[in-house]
Order: C-alpha cells, then sequence, then structure tokens
C-alpha cells in the first residue's frame, strides 16, 4: 500500500512524495500514462497530481486515464494537477493576465466537515505559487476552498469524492502550513507510518555493497555538505581503505578554498584527500564562452577529463574502481532529467556524458534521492561535524556560474515602456529611478525554464522617505519584487541599488571568464564571507550568499550583485531583510578592496521562483 504521486514534470514532483515520507507514510512516484489495472495492482490509499511546466490546454501536455478520478480514494491536485483535475471533470481552465510566482497569501473558506485538508490553518498564511494558468469556472459539485488576492480559485474541493485541488505548492517549506496540508491528507487516506532517514541510511548502505561489490570509489570531492555527506556513507559501507577523494581545483573556487576545504576534512576524519590543480585546462576551454549553458557543459565534461587523468597518473583500473559523486535530487530535476520536467539548467553532474555512465552502471550517487535539509539530517546521524553540515552551499561549476559573460548588449526591447510604468505606478511613489538591464539570467516560471531580464530599483532617499522604518522599507521592496514580474513576464528578477547610480550604467564588452575577472570576484566574495563570518547573529537565517559579477558598469568597470537567500532544500528560496547599514558596510567595503573594478552593487530581491538561486 502506498500513497501514489503522479509526476507531470514539475520541479517539485519528487519533493511532494519527499514530503509524504516526512509524515511517516510511504509514497511511490508514477508516471501520468499508467494504466488503470497498473495502478489498482499498488493499492493505492490516495493519489496526488503533481504540478508541471505545461498547459492543461496544450495539445500534448500530460494527461492521466479519467477513470482514476472514479477510482473513490482521496486525491490531491497540485498546481498542474488542480487544472486538470477541473478540465477532465467539464471546468474551465485559462491563461491570466496577472501571474503568481512566490509567496501570495492564502485564505482558506473552512468546510464544516470533520476532515479538512484546511484543519489546523489560520484565516491568512503564506502560500507559493508559480502559475500563469488558472481555472476559472469550477467542475460540478466542487466548491471554492480558499482564495488569494490575484486568485479566485486558490483552492477547491468535492467534499464528497474527497477529491481536492490547489493551485499552490503545499509541498515547499515557503508555504508555511503546507506540511499541515499534507499531514491532513495523509490522515485522510488512512496511510501506515513506517519511514525514516535512518531506514534510508541502512537502505542505501546495502545499496552500495551491492553495486561496488568488490571495488573502489572514486569521489569527486567539493567540501560541501552534500560530497562530504557522500564521502561518510561511502566509507561506512566500504571502509576508508576503498574511496578515494579528489577535489579538482578548477581555478573557479572562491579564495583559499582548496586549502580550506582539505584542513576542515582533515579534521572530520577524511584522510588522503588529494587536491588536482587544473586551472589551465578548464580556463582554456571557457575562453570564448559565454552562454550559461554552454559554460556548464564545458565544465561537466572537463572534471570527467581531468578525473581520468589523475586515474591513469595513479594507474588506476577501471575495472575495479567506480566514480562516485554527491549528486542531490535537485540537481536532477533542474537538468530536466525527468519524463515532462523542463531543464531549467544542466547541472555539471548532470551533462549528456555523465548521464551515459549513470545508464551504463559506472556512477554511483548514494544521495541522489534526496533534499539539502535531509543530507543534513543525514549527516548528524553519521556523526559529521556541524561545521561541515551547515556550510554554505557553492556551485559545483564555482564561480564560473557567477561570472557572466555577453560580447553584446540584450537590450529589451519595449524596457522604456516598461521602465516608465513601474516608475509611475500610483504605489510606487518611493521609486527614483528604474532600468532594465541589457543582460540576461536564467529563472523558473511555472515549473519551465526562463531566460529573462533583471529591473534594478533605485529608491528615493529624500528627507520625507527617511521616516520609514526598516521593516516598512523592506516590506515595500519585496512586495514590489513580488508584483514586477507577475505584471511584466518578461522580467524574471528584481534588484535595488546599494551603491552608483542608475543614470549612468550600461553595458560593458566583457566576453568572456578571464584571471582578472575571477580575481576580481574572489575578492568582493570574501569580503561578504568575512563580514557574515564576524556578524553571525545578523547572517544566521542565510542559508547561501552568492556573489556575482555582471558586465555592466560605469567607465569599463562592471558591477556586483549580492543574492543572500533564505531556503532549506533549494527548491524555494527568500530574500532576507538585511539591515540596510550591515549592507551599506559590505557594499562600501566591495568598492575599496576592488580598486576601482566595480562601480555598482545592487541587492537580489528576488524570491524562487521566479529567479534561481544562482544566476546562470
Amino acid at each position: 500500500m502506498a500513497l501514489v504521486v503522479f509526476d507531470f514534470g514539475g520541479q517539485y514532483a519528487h519533493l511532494i512524495a519527499n514530503r509524504v515520507r516526512r509524515c511517516k507514510a510511504y509514497s511511490e512516484i508514477v508516471s501520468n500514462d499508467i494504466s488503470l489495472e497498473e495502478l489498482r495492482q499498488k493499492n493505492p490509499t490516495g493519489i496526488i497530481f503533481s504540478g508541471g511546466p505545461h498547459s492543461v490546454f496544450e495539445e500534448n501536455s500530460p494527461q492521466v486515464d479519467p477513470q482514476i478520478l472514479e477510482m473513490g480514494i482521496p486525491i490531491l491536485g497540485i498546481c498542474y494537477g488542480h487544472q486538470l483535475i477541473a478540465k477532465i471533470l467539464g471546468g474551465i481552465v485559462q491563461s491570466g493576465d496577472i501571474h503568481e510566482f512566490g509567496k501570495s497569501n492564502f485564505s482558506p473558506i473552512f468546510s464544516e466537515k470533520k476532515h479538512t485538508i484546511f484543519k489546523g490553518l489560520p484565516s491568512f498564511s503564506p502560500m507559493w505559487m508559480s502559475h500563469g494558468d488558472h481555472v476559472t469556472v469550477l467542475p460540478e459539485g466542487f466548491q471554492i476552498s480558499g482564495t488569494t488576492p490575484d486568485c479566485t480559485v486558490a483552492s477547491m474541493e468535492h467534499s464528497q469524492k474527497q477529491i481536492f485541488g490547489v493551485q499552490f505548492h503545499p509541498e515547499v517549506t515557503h508555504s508555511e502550513y503546507g506540511m499541515t496540508i499534507l499531514k491532513n491528507f495523509v490522515e485522510l487516506c488512512e496511510q501506515e507510518s513506517e519511514w525514516s532517514l535512518e531506514n534510508f541510511i541502512e537502505e542505501e548502505i546495502q545499496k552500495i555493497q551491492k553495486k561496488c561489490f568488490e571495488k573502489k570509489v572514486f569521489l569527486l570531492v567539493s567540501g560541501g555538505v552534500d560530497s562530504s555527506v557522500c564521502f561518510a556513507l561511502l566509507k561506512k559501507a566500504l571502509g576508508k581503505e576503498r574511496v578515494f577523494g579528489c577535489l579538482i581545483d578548477h581555478g573557479l573556487l572562491r579564495k583559499n578554498e582548496a586549502q580550506e576545504v582539505k584542513k576542515m576534512l582533515a579534521e572530520a576524519g577524511f584522510e588522503g584527500l588529494h587536491i588536482e590543480e587544473a586551472q589551465d585546462i578548464f580556463l582554456s576551454r571557457l575562453e570564448g564562452v559565454f552562454d550559461p549553458e554552454t559554460k556548464r557543459k564545458i565544465i561537466g565534461d572537463t572534471f570527467l577529463d581531468v578525473q581520468n587523468v589523475v586515474s591513469e597518473r595513479l594507474s588506476l583500473n577501471p575495472e575495479e574502481w567506480i566514480l562516485a559523486q554527491g549528486t542531490i535530487y535537485p540537481d536532477t530535476i533542474e537538468s530536466g532529467s525527468t519524463k515532462h520536467s523542463s531543464q531549467i539548467k544542466t547541472h555539471h553532474n548532470r551533462v549528456p556524458k555523465i548521464s551515459k555512465m549513470i545508464a551504463e552502471g559506472k556512477i554511483i550517487e548514494p544521495i541522489s534521492e534526496l533534499y539539502k535539509d535531509e543530507v543534513r539530517i543525514v549527516g548528524r546521524i553519521l556523526g559529521l561535524p556541524e561545521n561541515l553540515i551547515t556550510r554554505h552551499p557553492f556551485p559545483g561549476p564555482g564561480l564560473g556560474v557567477r561570472i557572466l559573460c555577453a560580447n553584446a548588449p540584450n537590450f529589451l526591447p519595449n524596457a522604456q515602456k516598461i521602465e516608465k510604468s513601474i516608475l509611475h505606478d500610483e504605489e510606487n511613489t518611493e521609486i527614483i529611478c528604474t532600468k532594465i538591464l541589457p543582460i540576461k539570467s536564467v529563472g523558473v516560471q511555472g515549473d519551465g525554464r526562463s531566460y529573462r531580464h533583471p529591473c534594478v530599483l533605485q529608491m528615493n532617499s529624500t528627507e520625507e522617505h527617511k521616516k520609514y522604518s526598516e521593516e516598512e522599507k523592506w516590506k515595500h521592496l519585496i512586495s514590489l519584487a513580488t508584483q514586477i514580474p507577475n505584471k511584466f513576464p518578461v522580467l524574471n528578477r528584481v534588484l535595488f541599488v546599494l551603491k552608483g547610480n542608475l543614470s549612468d550604467i550600461s553595458f560593458q564588452a566583457f566576453s568572456e571568464i578571464t584571471k582578472d575577472r575571477i580575481h576580481v570576484l574572489q575578492k568582493a566574495d570574501a569580503v561578504v564571507r568575512d563580514i557574515c563570518l564576524k556578524n553571525g547573529d545578523i547572517t544566521k537565517n542565510i542559508w547561501q550568499f552568492p556573489v556575482i559579477l555582471v558586465p555592466v558598469g560605469t567607465n569599463g568597470t562592471e558591477s556586483i550583485i549580492l543574492r543572500p537567500i533564505e531556503s532549506e532544500n533549494a527548491m524555494t528560496a527568500n530574500v532576507p531583510d538585511l539591515p540596510f547599514s550591515f549592507l551599506e558596510k559590505m557594499a562600501q567595503e566591495i568598492l575599496d578592496v576592488c580598486e576601482g573594478k566595480i562601480s555598482h552593487i545592487f541587492y537580489d530581491l528576488t524570491s524562487k521562483p521566479p529567479g534561481t538561486i544562482e544566476w546562470e
């Protein structure tokens, strides 16, 4: 018996099954095209339809056998799944003028039924949205069970048939009462409690031993929590003599990163870490490359090439060794590696060569089904030190995806019209300037990839506006960061100016990754890390703090974007409201240490969605 999750290719399909397991209930993911007979053989206690990147009225959008809705067991549709239920049962789904990405205030309409999926929710609660389409006409027998300011049918239910639909994503951590909703649904399904991460460790050790048999493991190590937990799990399963760890220094690490990682892992009991110096080959292959997807694939392929060089030099017989990676599930789903999912960005551990090796059984990934928050729990169970477990994530491609490259400006055709519309909005009197930058960044909107422009706001600093409290200013900024991409889908990020003037900013022709640009970003990143370390009381809730270098500035200079985020598993993220005095100090120190190379400092206000955590 299992609670079955239908995968329609959504960013969060696997996360739904994960969250059901957190309710101690066994869950299983199935394809949308499963037959009614196959489904009945699984004896499901309930069904959840996931979200997805498609529109239900697209010609080839994923569907289900309509008879599944007549099985007489509880069914919950989420986002695309909610819309699909409405369409199959005779409702109407339409594309909205205003889209919803990120936080939205949900108001449930409480049922008098004893069992309701909204039991325990307050009158208002933040839920995470990522959609453009919405249900406009309910199917027969359904009632509206909740709304948001921009979505009349934010949830619906057929109480007699126990079929529910929600437009938001209760499975993500930023939906404050999302787990309450899922627990209520699991309770309605009367699913037995039988799953834990302790069980996962025991089962995974057995899988490792079976797959490796008598082989040794070559693990690509980064020093982050994922590869460290992978290291610990492999050692527990195979013994330290059979696990070889190698950190490849590709020249795109943070300042002194390789030495810090080696010291930290040695203190944690990981002996004999090999560091391979490979800066020249990585930088030579990235010369003249500016497309973000191309950069990621080059870096991923070069990792494999360098690993082969190390293996040959150390005379490691490929018949006796297997390659290991600390891949976690968000890498897989963002790389578009599941059926119907959209490719957001190809992670270095999911390039085509890696995927081919996985299919051939040449790679082992012990934690590939987990999310970052689960990886940390597993690390604690395995006894890893807290400084490893809580270390800020750092992308495998390193600064290679934090240095934006472009050989020509990319102007939005109607940029000035949108800028004026934002500036003249009656609610935006605190903005004195707005500019759409002639560059693009990767985002995720409606479970699909977006590659769109960022909008920058410069806030009024007159005496009249100084009277507002920091809380009021942050509330206004975050509200703008939500409203602007919702109203203008051609934009996927909103920034505000910490240092510099928008009126004198222009595109700078920095077309590729160079050692000079790497050194500038390393200096800026080191300032951010140092200040965060010294101010742990202020930055304690920050999960990751990317620092990005972009080719816009004044008179041959560039700009730095600060991108601190709060998250648990990288699937969703929100922006912390750090003290303005703290940010001003950080921005000034960056300008000082970069010695005339940087003219502007921006702060990224964008949640995920519509932005991704990294810019590329």
